[in-house]
C-alpha cells in the first residue's frame, strides 16, 4: 500500500500533481462550466463560490487515509486543464475512476493519457486487483476513454441515477490487475 507524500505523476505530455488551493479559481471555471456539470454526477451547476477550495481541502486527508488520490491534470508548463482521481475502497482493493478534462481540452486524448498513469498507480503502488468506472451513456466519449485504457464495460444499469431533472442509464466499466498486468507487458 502506499505511504507518504502523494507523489506528482509524469506522463509524455502531462503533469499530474496534488491540488493546491491556489487551483480553486480555474477548478470552479472549468468544472463550472455546464458541458462538464452536464455529464458527470457530482458537479453542480453553477459551481459554488468556495466550493472547490472545500473539495480541495479534503484530498490530502484521503490520501493520508489511503482511500482517495486525487490529480490535478496539468500541462509541462503548469496549466490546469482537468481532473482525475481513485476512489478507493481498501478493505475490497477496488477503486473508482472519475475525471474531467476542461472543454477547451477536449479531443487531444488526455483524459486517456492521464488514465494510463492512473490506472498504473492504482495497480501498482494502491496494490488494488480492480478498478472501475461508470459513464452516463449519454456521453460516449467517456466511454472510448475507458475503451482505450483497457476497461470492460460490464454492463447498463437503466436509469440508475438522477442527474438534476432526469434518470440516466449508466454503463459500468472495469479493469483486474491480470488484464492490466497482460495489456502493459
Amino acid at each position: 500500500m502506499i505511504s507518504g507524500a502523494q507523489p506528482t505523476l509524469h506522463t509524455e505530455r502531462l503533469v499530474l500533481r496534488p491540488f493546491e488551493l491556489t487551483d480553486a479559481p480555474v477548478v470552479e471555471k472549468l468544472a463550472g462550466e455546464f458541458a462538464i456539470a452536464d455529464t458527470t454526477l457530482a458537479i453542480p451547476h453553477p459551481y459554488p463560490d468556495g466550493a472547490a477550495e472545500q473539495w480541495i481541502s479534503r484530498h490530502g486527508p484521503g490520501f493520508a487515509a489511503g482511500t482517495l488520490a486525487e490529480y490535478a491534470i496539468t500541462t509541462p508548463d503548469g496549466a490546469l486543464i482537468g481532473d482525475i482521481g481513485l476512489f478507493v475502497n481498501p478493505s475490497h482493493a477496488l477503486a473508482e475512476l472519475g475525471y474531467w478534462v476542461g472543454v477547451p481540452f477536449w479531443g487531444r486524448g488526455y483524459a486517456t493519457e492521464a488514465g494510463r498513469a492512473i490506472l498504473a498507480l492504482g495497480f501498482g503502488a494502491f496494490q488494488l486487483h480492480r478498478i472501475q468506472a461508470r459513464y452516463f451513456i449519454r456521453n460516449p466519449s467517456s466511454g472510448r476513454v475507458l475503451e482505450k485504457l483497457g476497461m470492460r464495460r460490464e454492463g447498463i444499469h437503466r436509469k440508475a441515477v438522477r442527474k438534476w431533472d432526469r434518470f440516466e442509464d449508466v454503463a459500468l466499466c472495469a479493469s483486474l490487475v491480470s488484464e492490466w498486468r497482460g495489456s502493459a507487458a
